[in-house]
Protein backbone atom coordinates (compact mmCIF):
# COMPACT_ATOMS: atom_id res chain seq x y z
CA UNK A 1 0.00 0.00 0.00
CA UNK A 2 1.11 3.09 -0.53
CA UNK A 3 1.63 4.83 2.64
CA UNK A 4 2.11 8.36 1.97
CA UNK A 5 -0.88 8.53 0.06
CA UNK A 6 -2.94 6.49 2.13
CA UNK A 7 -6.58 8.54 2.54
CA UNK A 8 -8.10 6.84 6.35
CA UNK A 9 -11.68 6.08 6.28
CA UNK A 10 -14.06 8.62 7.72
CA UNK A 11 -12.58 9.46 11.16
CA UNK A 12 -14.12 11.32 14.34
CA UNK A 13 -12.14 13.95 15.81
CA UNK A 14 -13.41 16.19 19.21
CA UNK A 15 -13.67 19.49 19.83
CA UNK A 16 -12.98 19.93 23.43
CA UNK A 17 -13.66 23.21 25.90
CA UNK A 18 -14.71 24.05 29.13
CA UNK A 19 -17.98 24.08 30.67
CA UNK A 20 -20.94 22.99 33.02
CA UNK A 21 -22.83 19.77 33.33
CA UNK A 22 -25.55 21.33 31.25
CA UNK A 23 -23.19 22.70 28.72
CA UNK A 24 -22.36 18.90 28.72
CA UNK A 25 -25.86 17.30 28.28
CA UNK A 26 -26.47 19.63 25.33
CA UNK A 27 -23.54 20.28 23.38
CA UNK A 28 -23.95 20.10 19.52
CA UNK A 29 -21.66 21.44 16.68
CA UNK A 30 -24.56 24.09 15.77
CA UNK A 31 -24.96 25.69 19.27
CA UNK A 32 -21.21 25.75 19.69
CA UNK A 33 -18.47 28.34 18.84
CA UNK A 34 -17.04 26.37 16.50
CA UNK A 35 -19.70 25.98 14.32
CA UNK A 36 -17.38 27.07 11.64
CA UNK A 37 -14.94 25.01 12.15
CA UNK A 38 -17.37 21.74 12.34
CA UNK A 39 -18.47 22.39 9.05
CA UNK A 40 -15.15 22.60 7.68
CA UNK A 41 -13.78 19.60 8.99
CA UNK A 42 -17.25 18.10 7.97
CA UNK A 43 -16.48 19.38 4.72
CA UNK A 44 -13.25 17.22 4.46
CA UNK A 45 -14.81 14.08 5.37
CA UNK A 46 -14.18 14.28 9.00
CA UNK A 47 -17.03 13.82 11.65
CA UNK A 48 -16.30 15.95 14.86
CA UNK A 49 -17.91 15.94 17.91
CA UNK A 50 -18.74 18.53 21.02
CA UNK A 51 -16.34 17.58 24.28
CA UNK A 52 -17.55 19.34 27.32
CA UNK A 53 -15.06 19.14 30.02
CA UNK A 54 -15.01 20.06 33.72
CA UNK A 55 -13.19 18.31 36.19
CA UNK A 56 -16.36 16.92 38.01
CA UNK A 57 -16.76 15.03 35.20
CA UNK A 58 -13.36 14.17 34.03
CA UNK A 59 -14.01 10.52 34.56
CA UNK A 60 -16.34 10.46 31.33
CA UNK A 61 -14.42 12.72 29.57
CA UNK A 62 -11.78 10.44 29.56
CA UNK A 63 -13.96 7.74 28.23
CA UNK A 64 -15.40 9.78 25.70
CA UNK A 65 -11.73 10.93 24.31
CA UNK A 66 -10.79 7.35 23.99
CA UNK A 67 -13.50 6.48 21.56
CA UNK A 68 -12.17 9.19 18.81
CA UNK A 69 -9.23 9.56 16.45
CA UNK A 70 -8.02 12.92 17.33
CA UNK A 71 -8.67 15.70 20.33
CA UNK A 72 -8.49 19.62 19.20
CA UNK A 73 -8.77 21.16 22.45
CA UNK A 74 -9.84 24.99 23.69
CA UNK A 75 -9.59 25.40 27.59
CA UNK A 76 -7.79 28.80 28.92
CA UNK A 77 -5.08 28.25 31.33
CA UNK A 78 -7.09 30.13 33.57
CA UNK A 79 -10.25 30.71 33.15
CA UNK A 80 -12.72 31.57 36.66
CA UNK A 81 -9.95 30.72 38.79
CA UNK A 82 -9.65 27.24 37.36
CA UNK A 83 -6.70 25.95 35.78
CA UNK A 84 -5.71 23.11 33.32
CA UNK A 85 -3.63 21.41 36.12
CA UNK A 86 -5.78 18.22 36.38
CA UNK A 87 -7.08 18.49 32.59
CA UNK A 88 -3.39 18.18 30.91
CA UNK A 89 -2.57 14.76 33.05
CA UNK A 90 -5.85 13.77 31.45
CA UNK A 91 -4.41 14.64 27.82
CA UNK A 92 -1.60 13.35 28.22
CA UNK A 93 -3.12 9.75 29.04
CA UNK A 94 -5.41 9.92 26.46
CA UNK A 95 -2.83 10.68 23.72
CA UNK A 96 -0.37 8.06 24.65
CA UNK A 97 -3.12 5.63 24.62
CA UNK A 98 -4.98 6.17 21.30
CA UNK A 99 -5.70 9.75 19.96
CA UNK A 100 -3.78 12.65 19.01
CA UNK A 101 -4.06 15.48 20.95
CA UNK A 102 -3.15 19.11 19.66
CA UNK A 103 -1.98 21.39 21.55
CA UNK A 104 -0.76 18.73 23.29
CA UNK A 105 0.03 19.57 26.86
CA UNK A 106 4.03 19.29 26.36
CA UNK A 107 4.08 21.28 23.24
CA UNK A 108 2.08 23.89 25.43
CA UNK A 109 4.86 24.25 27.68
CA UNK A 110 7.34 24.64 25.32
CA UNK A 111 5.65 27.07 23.33
CA UNK A 112 2.28 28.39 24.53
CA UNK A 113 3.85 29.72 27.91
CA UNK A 114 5.85 33.48 28.51
CA UNK A 115 8.97 31.81 29.02
CA UNK A 116 9.18 30.81 24.75
CA UNK A 117 9.88 35.12 24.67
CA UNK A 118 12.93 33.86 26.47
CA UNK A 119 14.24 30.65 24.82
CA UNK A 120 13.55 32.68 21.43
CA UNK A 121 15.25 35.94 21.81
CA UNK A 122 17.82 35.61 19.73
CA UNK A 123 15.24 35.28 16.46
CA UNK A 124 14.03 38.15 14.76
CA UNK A 125 11.66 38.62 16.80
CA UNK A 126 13.28 38.95 19.93
CA UNK A 127 13.56 41.62 22.25
CA UNK A 128 15.87 42.44 25.70
CA UNK A 129 14.29 39.52 27.76
CA UNK A 130 15.39 37.94 31.40
CA UNK A 131 13.63 35.00 32.95
CA UNK A 132 13.98 35.02 36.67
CA UNK A 133 13.72 31.00 37.93
CA UNK A 134 13.33 31.96 41.48
CA UNK A 135 11.86 34.72 43.98
CA UNK A 136 15.54 35.28 44.93
CA UNK A 137 16.69 35.75 41.94
CA UNK A 138 14.05 38.35 41.05
CA UNK A 139 14.14 40.43 44.07
CA UNK A 140 18.61 40.16 43.71
CA UNK A 141 18.24 41.36 39.81
CA UNK A 142 14.95 43.16 38.98
CA UNK A 143 15.79 46.25 40.96
CA UNK A 144 18.94 47.42 38.92
CA UNK A 145 17.67 46.34 35.48
CA UNK A 146 14.23 48.69 36.43
CA UNK A 147 17.00 51.50 37.48
CA UNK A 148 18.94 51.15 34.26
CA UNK A 149 17.10 49.65 31.40
CA UNK A 150 13.90 52.04 31.34
CA UNK A 151 9.95 50.89 31.89
CA UNK A 152 10.30 47.04 31.52
CA UNK A 153 6.74 43.99 31.29
CA UNK A 154 6.90 41.50 33.95
CA UNK A 155 4.75 38.22 32.69
CA UNK A 156 3.86 35.07 34.58
CA UNK A 157 4.94 32.49 32.77
CA UNK A 158 1.48 30.84 32.45
CA UNK A 159 -1.60 33.03 31.69
CA UNK A 160 -4.13 34.77 29.72
CA UNK A 161 -6.40 37.92 29.52
CA UNK A 162 -3.70 40.05 30.65
CA UNK A 163 -4.14 38.19 33.85
CA UNK A 164 -0.28 38.43 35.57
CA UNK A 165 1.33 41.12 33.20
CA UNK A 166 2.56 44.47 34.01
CA UNK A 167 4.14 47.33 33.07
CA UNK A 168 6.39 48.35 36.05
CA UNK A 169 8.58 51.90 35.85
CA UNK A 170 10.64 53.82 38.40
CA UNK A 171 9.08 56.84 39.53
CA UNK A 172 11.63 59.36 39.31
CA UNK A 173 13.02 61.13 42.15
CA UNK A 174 11.56 58.14 44.39
CA UNK A 175 13.53 55.97 46.21
CA UNK A 176 12.72 52.46 45.23
CA UNK A 177 8.81 53.51 44.22
CA UNK A 178 7.30 52.46 41.35
CA UNK A 179 4.30 53.06 38.89
CA UNK A 180 2.72 49.39 38.01
CA UNK A 181 -0.42 49.02 35.35
CA UNK A 182 -1.88 45.61 35.49
CA UNK A 183 -2.60 44.71 32.22
CA UNK A 184 -5.76 43.04 32.78
CA UNK A 185 -9.22 45.27 31.52
CA UNK A 186 -10.34 47.61 34.15
CA UNK A 187 -6.86 48.18 35.86
CA UNK A 188 -6.24 51.77 37.10
CA UNK A 189 -2.12 53.04 37.63
CA UNK A 190 -0.98 52.80 41.33
CA UNK A 191 2.47 53.75 42.96
CA UNK A 192 4.07 51.13 45.49
CA UNK A 193 7.23 50.06 47.32
CA UNK A 194 8.80 48.28 44.57
CA UNK A 195 9.18 45.65 47.52
CA UNK A 196 5.37 45.75 47.95
CA UNK A 197 5.57 45.14 44.23
CA UNK A 198 7.45 42.28 43.86
CA UNK A 199 6.07 40.66 46.84
CA UNK A 200 2.70 40.88 44.78
CA UNK A 201 4.42 38.63 42.16
CA UNK A 202 6.02 36.05 44.17
CA UNK A 203 3.15 33.70 43.84
CA UNK A 204 3.30 33.65 39.93
CA UNK A 205 6.33 31.31 40.71
CA UNK A 206 4.29 28.50 42.36
CA UNK A 207 1.90 28.12 39.16
CA UNK A 208 3.98 29.07 36.33
CA UNK A 209 7.35 28.58 37.57
CA UNK A 210 9.23 31.68 36.51
CA UNK A 211 8.72 35.50 35.44
CA UNK A 212 9.37 36.63 31.98
CA UNK A 213 10.74 40.34 31.73
CA UNK A 214 10.87 42.20 28.60
CA UNK A 215 11.42 46.18 27.70
CA UNK A 216 8.79 48.01 27.12
CA UNK A 217 7.95 48.50 23.55
CA UNK A 218 7.32 52.44 23.32
CA UNK A 219 5.17 51.86 19.79
CA UNK A 220 2.81 50.04 22.07
CA UNK A 221 -0.38 52.37 21.24
CA UNK A 222 -0.12 51.79 17.38
CA UNK A 223 -2.00 48.40 18.25
CA UNK A 224 -1.06 44.68 17.98
CA UNK A 225 -0.72 42.32 15.00
CA UNK A 226 -2.25 38.89 16.04
CA UNK A 227 -0.62 36.42 13.18
CA UNK A 228 -2.60 32.90 13.00
CA UNK A 229 -0.98 29.81 12.33
CA UNK A 230 -2.08 26.28 11.40
CA UNK A 231 0.98 23.64 11.75
CA UNK A 232 3.38 25.80 10.19
CA UNK A 233 1.40 27.65 7.94
CA UNK A 234 -0.26 31.13 8.58
CA UNK A 235 -3.87 31.45 8.26
CA UNK A 236 -4.44 35.15 8.96
CA UNK A 237 -4.09 38.13 10.46
CA UNK A 238 -6.36 40.11 13.09
CA UNK A 239 -4.83 43.83 13.50
CA UNK A 240 -6.30 45.71 16.72
CA UNK A 241 -5.86 49.14 18.59
CA UNK A 242 -5.05 47.75 21.92
CA UNK A 243 -5.63 49.50 25.85
CA UNK A 244 -3.25 47.22 28.18
CA UNK A 245 -0.88 48.76 29.45
CA UNK A 246 -1.65 51.99 28.07
CA UNK A 247 -2.58 54.49 31.42
CA UNK A 248 -6.59 55.16 30.95
CA UNK A 249 -7.96 58.76 30.65
CA UNK A 250 -8.75 60.68 33.52
CA UNK A 251 -12.81 59.48 33.08
CA UNK A 252 -11.38 56.07 33.95
CA UNK A 253 -10.72 52.34 32.96
CA UNK A 254 -14.68 52.23 31.82
CA UNK A 255 -14.30 55.46 29.54
CA UNK A 256 -15.50 54.37 25.53
CA UNK A 257 -11.31 55.88 25.22
CA UNK A 258 -10.06 53.37 27.48
CA UNK A 259 -11.68 50.56 25.68
CA UNK A 260 -9.98 48.87 23.29
CA UNK A 261 -10.74 49.04 19.47
CA UNK A 262 -12.31 45.58 17.27
CA UNK A 263 -9.92 43.16 16.25
CA UNK A 264 -10.01 43.15 12.32
CA UNK A 265 -9.58 39.99 10.55
CA UNK A 266 -7.86 39.89 7.41
CA UNK A 267 -6.85 36.47 5.26
CA UNK A 268 -2.97 35.03 4.83
CA UNK A 269 -2.75 36.65 1.90
CA UNK A 270 -3.51 40.22 2.98
CA UNK A 271 -0.57 42.73 0.96
CA UNK A 272 0.08 44.68 4.87
CA UNK A 273 1.34 41.47 6.02
CA UNK A 274 3.16 39.85 3.51
CA UNK A 275 6.66 40.45 5.29
CA UNK A 276 5.26 39.13 8.68
CA UNK A 277 4.45 35.82 6.67
CA UNK A 278 7.44 35.42 4.80
CA UNK A 279 9.35 35.88 7.89
CA UNK A 280 7.06 33.38 9.85
CA UNK A 281 6.89 30.55 7.25
CA UNK A 282 10.42 30.83 6.02
CA UNK A 283 12.25 31.74 9.39
CA UNK A 284 10.67 32.54 12.54
CA UNK A 285 8.62 28.76 12.88
CA UNK A 286 11.43 26.98 11.61
CA UNK A 287 13.75 28.13 13.97
CA UNK A 288 11.15 28.24 16.83
CA UNK A 289 10.72 24.48 15.91
CA UNK A 290 14.56 24.02 16.16
CA UNK A 291 14.58 25.38 18.78
CA UNK A 292 11.95 24.06 21.13
CA UNK A 293 12.72 20.80 19.43
CA UNK A 294 8.93 20.39 18.03
CA UNK A 295 8.29 18.63 14.79
CA UNK A 296 6.17 20.14 12.69
CA UNK A 297 3.51 17.55 13.00
CA UNK A 298 3.13 18.62 16.59
CA UNK A 299 2.82 22.07 16.36
CA UNK A 300 -1.20 22.89 17.00
CA UNK A 301 -3.62 22.87 14.87
CA UNK A 302 -3.74 26.13 15.29
CA UNK A 303 -2.03 28.42 17.34
CA UNK A 304 -1.09 32.28 16.92
CA UNK A 305 1.49 34.91 17.56
CA UNK A 306 1.28 38.17 18.69
CA UNK A 307 3.55 40.97 17.57
CA UNK A 308 4.09 44.33 18.51
CA UNK A 309 6.12 46.88 16.14
CA UNK A 310 9.34 47.15 17.26
CA UNK A 311 11.77 50.16 16.18
CA UNK A 312 11.76 51.05 12.96
CA UNK A 313 14.88 50.25 10.71
CA UNK A 314 16.93 52.01 8.76
CA UNK A 315 15.32 52.02 5.77
CA UNK A 316 11.83 53.03 7.87
CA UNK A 317 10.48 50.07 7.72
CA UNK A 318 8.81 48.38 10.54
CA UNK A 319 9.74 45.71 12.51
CA UNK A 320 8.11 42.71 14.91
CA UNK A 321 8.67 42.12 18.42
CA UNK A 322 7.13 38.57 19.81
CA UNK A 323 4.59 39.64 23.29
CA UNK A 324 2.83 36.33 23.25
CA UNK A 325 2.00 32.72 21.73
CA UNK A 326 -1.36 31.56 22.35
CA UNK A 327 -1.70 27.98 21.80
CA UNK A 328 -4.20 26.95 24.49
CA UNK A 329 -7.41 28.29 23.20
CA UNK A 330 -7.09 30.58 19.86
CA UNK A 331 -10.18 31.95 19.40
CA UNK A 332 -11.92 34.02 17.54
CA UNK A 333 -10.32 33.50 14.31
CA UNK A 334 -10.21 34.58 10.80
CA UNK A 335 -12.99 33.29 8.58
CA UNK A 336 -10.41 31.42 6.24
CA UNK A 337 -8.90 29.30 9.55
CA UNK A 338 -11.44 26.89 9.50
CA UNK A 339 -10.82 25.41 6.18
CA UNK A 340 -6.73 25.88 7.08
CA UNK A 341 -8.10 23.93 10.30
CA UNK A 342 -9.55 21.30 8.26
CA UNK A 343 -6.87 21.01 5.83
CA UNK A 344 -4.08 20.38 9.20
CA UNK A 345 -6.38 17.75 10.85
CA UNK A 346 -6.95 15.50 7.34
CA UNK A 347 -2.87 15.28 7.41
CA UNK A 348 -2.60 14.56 10.62
CA UNK A 349 -4.81 11.74 10.38
CA UNK A 350 -3.48 10.68 7.24
CA UNK A 351 -0.12 10.73 9.15
CA UNK A 352 -1.19 9.03 11.91
CA UNK A 353 -3.22 5.97 9.54
CA UNK A 354 -0.29 5.79 7.25
CA UNK A 355 1.64 4.93 10.68
CA UNK A 356 -0.53 2.70 11.55
CA UNK A 357 -1.02 0.84 8.54
CA UNK A 358 3.26 0.63 7.88
CA UNK A 359 3.55 -1.35 11.03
Amino acid sequence: MDIEHYIPPRSRIAILCRGDAAMRRGATAYNSRFVRVFDALAACGIEAIPVIYDETFADDVREQLLTVDGVLVWVDPIHQGKTRAELDPLLREVAAKRPWVSAHPDVILKMGVKEVLYRTRHLGWGADTHRYDTAAAFRAEFPSRLRTAGPRVLKQNRGNGGQGVWKVEAVPNADATVRVLHALRGSRPEQMPLDEFMARCEPYFGWGGCIIDQAFQPRLPEGMIRCYVSGSKVAGFGQQLIKALIPPPAEGPEAPEAQPGPRIMHGPDAPQFQTLRRLMEHEWIPQLSATLAIDEASLPVIWDADFLYGPRDADGADTYVLCEINASSCFAIPDEAPAAIARTVRERLRQAAGAAVGR
